[in-house]
């Protein structure tokens, strides 16, 4: 066990985002953080919690397919975002 704190504050998310981008070798400008938080929020909140990292993932794993730039992240974030939405809408009707 070490003395480091279980959990990031949020002051060093970009540190850590800066300190993963280098260990993957993914040019961190490549990253909008925001984007994806964005995405992970919705996700959390329309669907289930337990979604918000998966949908992350696939999102990546689908801008890394597409070609891997933030226009290619930006997409699969717009697709899994409006499916998030209604799915929201679907739940509502029920």
């Amino acid at each position: 066990m070490t003395d480091k704190p279980q959990h990031l504050p949020v002051e060093a998310l970009d540190d850590w985002t800066t300190a993963v981008c280098s260990a993957l070798g993914i040019d961190r400008e490549s990253v909008d953080v925001a984007l994806l938080l964005d995405l992970a929020r919705d996700v959390a909140h329309g669907v289930a919690r337990p979604a918000a990292p998966l949908s992350a993932y696939l999102a990546g794993l689908a801008a890394g397919r597409a070609g891997g730039s933030r226009e290619d992240t930006a997409a699969a974030v717009a697709t899994i975002t409006e499916l998030a939405g209604e799915w929201r809408a679907d739940e509502q009707d029920s």
